[in-house]
């Protein structure tokens, strides 16, 4: 990797890790969902940076793929637990980070400590050419020790340039696999812990998309809408929340493109017991001795 991408990746984490911190520190109880949202990506771009993907707040039993809408008046809730996951980039290099808080209440700090524990036991871990599978069993293993469960079936992930989702996986529990992990990879590790049974389900629909391709013969507002996506959103995730600036009352062109298959619509994912979820995640840059957090 040249030097001058590298210095990407910092910057992009190092904004990325206080853009998280200010939305951690912003959640408390009456405060709205929009009210974060708009104030973390408000700091990124003021920062000379842009959002990666639209701010994740995963209340509960919520993992991931919710952020508000945009007449959202939803608020923090006294005992809610929630998690902050945030995306910076710089010319396509992404950080990727999140942590979670709870309102107001201490009742799961335990389990919080549990995914912390997991994310720093597998930094600890990390170096080029280990297997996948012993990252995912330290993280299990830190968790079960602690009388949590991980969920199996959301997977840390490398992360390329424009690609938030680049082809390698890092399960949370030892899946027995014979993949190892290449030194140099940019790479998000994110365990997250569960009083539930370690599964998420998609629940339904969120108002996070990503542009999937063109159609042809779209009817005439679906086309101008089509081309707003493709103009300000080609790689990488939006909102509804976002389109709406440029376009007001997108909702039902959304609905077309989705219908159509030029944008995927992304699922919320829920724990489906309906246990609560705590979530930690970092990037790092993998090297033959160890790795180097960018979102610390």
């Amino acid at each position: 990797m040249e030097e001058a991408e590298l210095r990407n990746w910092v910057t992009a984490g190092e904004i990325a890790s206080k853009a998280r911190d200010l939305g951690a520190r912003m959640v408390e109880e009456d405060i709205s969902y929009l009210e974060v949202a708009d104030a973390v990506e408000d700091f990124i771009v003021e920062k000379g940076a842009l959002v990666g993907f639209p701010v994740n707040i995963a209340v509960n039993d919520i993992a991931a793929h919710y952020t508000p809408r945009p007449d959202e008046r939803t608020k923090f809730r006294y005992g809610d637990l929630v998690k902050i996951d945030v995306g910076v980039h710089l010319d396509g290099c992404i950080g990727d980070t999140a942590r979670t808080v709870e309102v107001g209440s201490d009742t799961y700090r335990q389990l919080s400590l549990a995914s912390k524990r997991a994310l720093e036991s597998a930094l600890e871990l990390i170096r080029g050419g280990i297997s996948l599978s012993s990252i995912g069993s330290i993280v299990e293993r830190t968790m079960n020790s602690m009388g949590f469960r991980p969920i199996v079936n959301l997977t840390g992930h490398s992360i390329e340039r424009y690609n938030l989702h680049a082809g390698i996986s890092v399960p949370n529990y030892d899946d027995r696999g014979s993949e190892f992990l290449p030194s140099g990879t940019i790479l998000a590790i994110e365990p997250f812990s569960t009083t539930g049974v370690g599964e998420v389900v998609s629940y339904k629909r969120s108002n996070i998309y990503r542009f999937v391709r063109p159609r042809s013969k779209l009817k005439e507002e679906l086309e101008k809408v089509s081309s707003i996506v493709q103009e300000g959103y080609p790689k990488l995730p939006f909102s509804e929340r976002w389109l709406e600036k440029r376009h007001p009352s997108c909702e039902s062109a959304l609905n077309g493109l989705v219908r159509s298959g030029s944008v995927y619509a992304y699922p919320i994912l829920r724990e489906t017991s309906g246990g609560m979820v705590a979530q930690w995640e970092h990037t790092v840059h993998v090297t033959d001795k160890g790795c180097r957090i960018l979102t610390a």
